[in-house]
């Protein structure tokens, strides 16, 4: 595979069958915005902040926070405003369980993620930029709040500070704290990354960090389907299968994503800690079995912990912790059994 290709392999958003084309439904409103705030950081004392944020869908309509991992954006999926596709583009759509003629759609970017603040972040800080952003747009009461990976865990968070505020919540592959192999996983990108720093190779460091990650998100199944060929010897190195694709994974984060907003969500992820007892609102919990970083073990005890009505709801995929944005169509059925779109 080519570097070309592999990267045009990382830029494709996701398969199934539900798979549309971008920016679909130009009738459906769309607005973005910013909003200015002080918000007591639970490790860095109080902090004014510029949060951003994105709709889709009419305003009168169930309000539903959408929010992803550490490296998605308010840009849930592409709008009249900007066709570009979004991060969960083919979950969003006419028809689909996140239809935006049905559902007034919320995404925003993450507290730290523009790299101007460098100071330890907490998914509780997430939780209040997202109830801020809330208060700005006049919503009182969310419908529901789907979060993925990072999502997820602010989900909890969100639920365990402001449950008045929400009527379910959907936690897909995030659990109420990290798993000590994940956090050392994650600890060692960080150290790759300070390197980098070191010897003036920041975006060196930062693309292979990413790489690194590559592998805990994906599976060995999956590498062996997809890259069983094969080392070829190029000169006096060698180079497997796999180069390609995962320096294309590295070399689009750098495009798009800096060190210092790296290193401090991933350090948010680590510093994650929500008492499933304070939660309240009824929950789908969404497990990947083959998930490394998000382990069925911790999902089952955070299911079974929550002191609110809460289904777990086990899956199988090749995609393990990224299965959320490869498997389309089992992801539109999980959601559709979740959320609806009626008023309650």
């Amino acid at each position: 595979m080519s570097l070309a290709a592999a990267l045009a392999d990382e830029l494709l958003p996701c398969t199934g069958t539900l798979r549309r084309a971008p920016f679909a439904t130009p009738t459906v409103p769309a607005r973005r915005g910013e909003i200015e705030t002080v918000i007591a950081l639970r490790h860095a004392g109080s902090k004014r902040l510029r949060l951003h944020w994105e709709t889709q869908g009419d305003a009168g309509l169930p309000a539903v926070v959408v929010l992803g991992g550490i490296s998605a954006t308010r840009h849930v999926a592409s709008n009249h405003l900007d066709s570009e596709a979004g991060w969960w583009e083919c979950q969003v759509g006419a028809g689909l369980a996140l239809d935006p003629a049905k559902l007034h759609i919320i995404g925003i970017d993450w507290v730290g993620a523009d790299g101007d603040l460098d100071a330890p972040i907490d998914t509780a800080d997430q939780a209040e930029a997202v109830a801020a952003v809330l208060d700005a747009l006049g919503i009182a009461r969310l419908h529901a709040f789907v979060g993925c990976s990072y999502g997820a865990m602010v989900g909890l968070a969100f639920a365990a500070r402001h449950g008045l505020r929400l009527e379910r919540l959907v936690a897909i592959s995030g659990a109420h704290k990290p798993h000590p192999f994940a956090s050392a996983w994650r600890g060692l990108q960080r150290k790759i990354v300070a390197l980098g720093q070191l010897q003036c190779a920041e975006d060196h460091g930062l693309s292979l960090a990413r790489q690194l990650a590559m592998l805990s998100y994906r599976t060995p199944e999956e590498f062996a389907e997809r890259f069983d060929a094969p080392v070829a010897l190029e000169g006096q190195r060698v180079r497997s299968a796999s180069d390609d694709y995962l320096e294309a994974c590295g070399l689009r984060y750098t495009q798009r994503w800096s060190a210092t907003a790296f290193l401090r969500l991933s350090e948010s992820i680590d510093l994650h800690n929500v008492d499933p007892a304070q939660i309240n609102t009824p929950t789908t919990v969404i497990a990947v079995a083959e998930d490394r970083l998000v382990p069925l073990a911790e999902l089952r005890a955070l299911s079974e912990q929550i002191a609110a009505p809460c289904q777990l709801q086990l899956l199988n995929s090749l995609y393990g912790h990224d299965a959320f944005l490869k498997e389309t169509d089992t992801f539109d059925a999980l959601l559709r059994a979740s959320i609806s779109g009626d008023k309650q």
